[in-house]
């Protein structure tokens, strides 16, 4: 009987399908264990070999899970809106259903071939309507809500109106929009139902406001921080510009200080931790106002060192504050306009990692100072953020550096306020401990004493106040996209919007002809030919705006329906409850599942989610844990972040301005141009296959007329380590692996490259050692005349192999170790087949150890054993320390100090029955021969050494 791996992978598939042998149950007497991966987005493209790497590390903890005798919960799904999809309907015209519909059945066949044991009937994706309706619902509960600074919790909108019309708003703290005006309870009884509204948008947890976005024209859409990349898009490379837009919003900065508290309370990654407290950024300071002369106005800065106010020597606003426009003067309007032009252009990334470059623009106003009365400069620089804190600074050059290179390359004064200091720029240094001199009520204290007084002080003449900022911002929730969740909104006559009722939801996407903005501008929704919602009674649809307008039956709601569509994050930030209870249509996930499965006990995914989907979604957490609506306020207790598995690239260098192409030992010399080309047509020993290359579909035109330029008659390319990208060439496809290997293989091969959270190449070569030992092992157990496995006594060396074994394998999974696992199998197997060993005591045992990791073998082995059921029932085995404890020592017997031979003796004898063993013994007696020993030197576990 051979290894057929291709065979036994199909047999195995198709049985844990129809079986359903990996399906969780809500209800179980088990202990529950929750295993998640950040689940894929299905691109055109498919897996390649460094995607499954975290699945596999999830799935074999689950299968280890499972055999420790718990309810393990292992879903997976598709994240599948997404830009990508939505650009290639408009290249192609396709609908972005159908496209990610056949990419998910990619994905899905990639995925069940290599034998994950995800529990496929909570399947969930996000474009499902289905799924979407849950999504379109919380969305309403965040607009229902606002967050009360006191409690810190969410509360329902309509308790806040109660406050507002038994006493006003003076007397509420609540997370809101800046500078919302005081009003009694007689003023807000006394507004209408618009106006009204227009304070509520202040302070509900999602609302309309118009913010400052990154806008690519090309894509004709808002694109997040982490879309953009060097200025451009990361999808197409096309320009960002700055825009005001009014947009939907999150507002996630009502949670920063609880989303920072609980990082301290969840098993994450130290690194990710550290990445989130930076992004929101917490500070401790003073908020100051200054006035602007001959201006109806205030500048409103936020610093963590007031202490530092008579240095202030200019202010400095971003270019998109609302204040630019109105103080700017005449003279300076046309520089002032020239250079927001230009800083639109920049992305707010780009803007915040430029220590470097100095930019700016005077605006001709002054402020005054809030102490001197002496008028401060007021200038604009794009190092100020719109976003951050009040998008204005107070700068002090003689305290921060940046203040000083700014005030340096404008020739703007620098003043001294620390005593007996150098202000030049080689003696700018950190003056934290340095005493005030330079004001009355802060001479001779340390910086700390001095904040404490500054606060005072501007307290007490109404400028200021102490105050706590964090650099987290409200989250822009709105996509000028197709392919995204509608919004469950429509716009009333006067323009505001309104939530539809949840009976009404899903709000499905419409059928549009183009997948593009509308010529005058609107998002792609504005294509669609009925996007207004009618309701009357209990009925309602959605209609053209004809059918709208003249339609007019008694009670009508409605209006047209928002064009935006929510982002990618939105259904990502709840999916994790939804496979708690995939197949609920009536709640998004019932009472009873949500208690029993609480949270995530393990969740494996990619790092450069930190500040974004885990953020957000811990956002969402704390949101539906303060409604009552989940039963914990951190959804993951424990986070891996896996590394990535690279590609080996492979390069040609062409002569510049030639088609010619030299070896890579030629080209060093040579004035060359490196060039990928397809890891296909490399060998191992990395030699191009050239005619295979010219016979390429895609690219085989462009070497038609080349010259290869050999060395020992074969071309060598070069070789890189550089991310797995289809753009770089350099996928290898799983399929090809699993064709050629088996899933076992792969799976074993990916966890032996190294460390789960490392980075590590591949090498298709290296695949053939695990796959050797996979032959070996199946050697182990069966042979030319079928199994061997028999009920023989175990022996002492087989048994404390399997324990070792044991111990080290469960040790390994518990510290996230698989790399070591596979290294420890395959000692065991060698040492097993070393002992000739055939006992099903030891044999059966070490299938389930390696079953979790090559389930598919491990299966078919433990059916060839007389098992009817699937081994992942199996109890993990449990170690027996007794078969590692030494019961005997291999004595060697020595004569004047030469050891001749060797003799085996229980440990527990004495010293004196030792001594007259290895007297009697024959070999001793032949070393004697007849003569008496002088002494016998006995150390016990150690030696016997006769001196004659």
């Amino acid at each position: 009987m051979t290894y057929n791996f291709n065979e036994i992978d199909a047999k195995w598939q198709k049985y844990w399908a129809e079986n359903q042998t990996f399906k969780a149950e809500n209800n179980s007497e088990k202990p529950k264990f929750y295993v998640l991966d950040m689940f894929p987005y299905p691109s055109g493209a498919g897996l390649h070999v460094g995607h499954p790497l975290g699945y596999i590390a999830s799935d074999i903890y689950a299968r280890y899970k499972r055999h420790q005798g718990f309810n393990v919960l292992h879903p997976q799904g598709y994240d599948s809106f997404g830009l990508p999809a939505e650009q290639y309907a408009i290249q192609t015209g396709q609908h972005p259903a159908l496209t990610t519909a056949e990419n998910i059945k990619t994905y899905r066949r990639q995925l069940d071939q290599i034998g994950f044991s995800f529990d496929w009937s909570r399947e969930v994706r996000t474009s499902d309507p289905s799924y979407y309706k849950w999504t379109q619902w919380i969305f309403i509960q965040l607009f229902e809500s606002w967050y009360c600074k006191n409690e810190q919790k969410a509360f329902s909108i309509s308790e806040l109106v109660k406050v507002f019309e038994g006493e006003g708003n003076k007397n509420v703290e609540a997370v809101c929009a800046d500078h919302v005006g005081v009003f009694s309870a007689k003023e807000w009884n006394a507004y209408s139902d618009k106006e009204k509204q227009e304070v509520l948008l202040q302070y509900r947890l999602t609302y309309l406001a118009e913010t400052e976005v990154n806008w690519c024209p090309a894509l004709g859409t808002v694109l997040a921080n982490d879309e953009i990349v060097n200025g451009v898009s990361e999808r197409g490379g096309h320009p960002v510009i700055r825009k005001k837009m009014t947009q939907w919003s999150m507002r996630i900065s009502a949670y920063a200080e609880r989303l920072l508290q609980g990082l301290d309370t969840i098993d994450w990654t130290d690194s990710l931790k550290e990445s989130q407290r930076n992004w929101i950024g917490k500070s401790v300071g003073a908020s100051v106002t200054f006035n602007v002369k001959d201006h109806d106005a205030v500048i409103d800065v936020f610093t963590t060192r007031p202490d530092t106010i008579f240095g202030v020597s200019f202010m400095t606003l971003a270019p998109e504050h609302e204040l630019v426009s109105k103080i700017t003067t005449p003279e300076q309007k046309e520089e002032v306009e020239a250079y927001i032009l230009a800083t639109a252009k920049r992305s707010e990334r780009d803007r915040m990692a430029d220590v470097k470059t100095i930019s700016g623009a005077f605006t001709g106003a002054y402020a005054e100072h809030p102490f001197t009365k002496e008028p401060i400069p007021v200038w604009i620089g794009d190092y100020v953020l719109a976003g951050y804190g009040t998008g204005a600074v107070m700068s002090v050059p003689c305290g921060d550096q940046r203040d000083y290179d700014f005030a340096k390359h404008f020739n703007i004064p620098i003043i001294s306020i620390f005593e007996g200091v150098d202000i030049s720029e080689e003696a700018f240094s950190d003056k934290d401990n340095t005493v005030i001199a330079n004001s009355d009520f802060l001479n001779g204290m340390n910086y700390k004493k001095a904040t404490k007084r500054a606060i005072y002080e501007l307290e007490q003449l109404g400028c200021g106040e102490g105050k706590t900022n964090y650099r987290l911002r409200d989250a822009v929730f709105s996509r000028q996209r197709y392919w995204g969740e509608p919004f469950p909104v429509y716009y009333d006559e006067h323009g505001m919007p309104q939530m539809i009722e949840d009976r009404f939801l899903p709000i499905e996407l419409p059928e549009v002809e183009k997948y593009l903005p509308t010529e005058t501008g609107e998002p792609p929704l504005g294509n669609a030919k009925k996007w207004y919602w009618l309701q009357y009674g209990d009925e309602a649809n959605i209609v053209s705006k004809e059918e709208f307008e003249s339609s007019f039956p008694s009670g009508r709601l409605g209006g047209a329906l928002e064009l935006n569509t929510m982002p990618g994050w939105a259904g990502s930030s709840w999916y994790f409850n939804r496979y708690m209870d995939s197949t609920n249509t009536e709640e998004f996930a019932s009472q009873e599942a949500l208690n029993y499965w609480k949270d995530v006990d393990l969740y494996i995914g990619g790092s450069e989610h930190a500040t974004g989907h885990l953020l957000y979604s811990r956002f969402w957490q704390k949101f539906l844990f303060d409604k009552g609506l989940v039963p914990v306020d951190e959804f993951a207790k424990k986070l891996i972040n896996q590394g990535m598995i690279l590609g080996t690239s492979a390069f040609i260098y062409r002569e510049e301005g030639t088609q010619t192409y030299y070896s890579a030992g030629l080209a060093k010399d040579k004035n060359v141009q490196p060039i990928h080309v397809k890891v296909q047509y490399v060998n191992a020993s990395d030699e191009l296959d050239i005619e295979g290359l010219k016979a390429d579909g895609e690219f085989g035109e462009d070497y038609k007329d080349a010259e290869f330029i050999l060395e020992n008659g074969v071309y060598k390319v070069g070789r890189d380590v550089e991310k797995m990208s289809k753009s770089k060439y350099n996928v290898v496809n799983p399929d090809d692996i699993v064709a050629d290997y088996g899933a076992d293989s792969l799976r074993l091969y990916e966890m032996f490259l190294g460390p789960l959270e490392q980075y590590k190449p591949w090498n298709t070569a290296g695949i053939t050692g695990v796959h050797n030992f996979l032959k070996k092992l199946w050697k182990l157990y069966v042979g030319d005349q079928g199994l061997k496995v028999n009920d023989a006594k175990a022996s002492k060396e087989s048994l404390k192999t399997l324990h070792k074994t044991i111990k080290k394998v469960q040790e390994d999974i518990e510290n996230f170790s698989f790399n070591t696992s596979v290294s420890t199998f395959m000692i065991a197997v060698n040492e097993l087949s070393a002992q000739k060993c055939t006992s099903k005591d030891v044999l059966e045992p070490l299938l389930v150890l390696i079953s979790p990791y090559a389930p598919h073998i491990a299966e078919e082995l433990w059916s060839l054993l007389g098992h009817d059921e699937s081994i992942s029932t199996a109890p993990f085995p449990e170690f027996d320390e007794s078969h590692l404890v030494e019961s005997a020592k291999n004595y060697p017997i020595s004569f004047n100090g030469k050891m001749r031979f060797t003799l085996e003796l229980p440990l527990d004898m004495s010293k004196e029955d030792i001594e007259a063993t290895v007297l009697a013994h024959e070999k001793t007696q032949e070393q004697l021969q007849g003569r008496t020993p002088k002494k016998v030197i006995v150390v016990p576990g150690k030696i016997v050494n006769i001196v004659g």
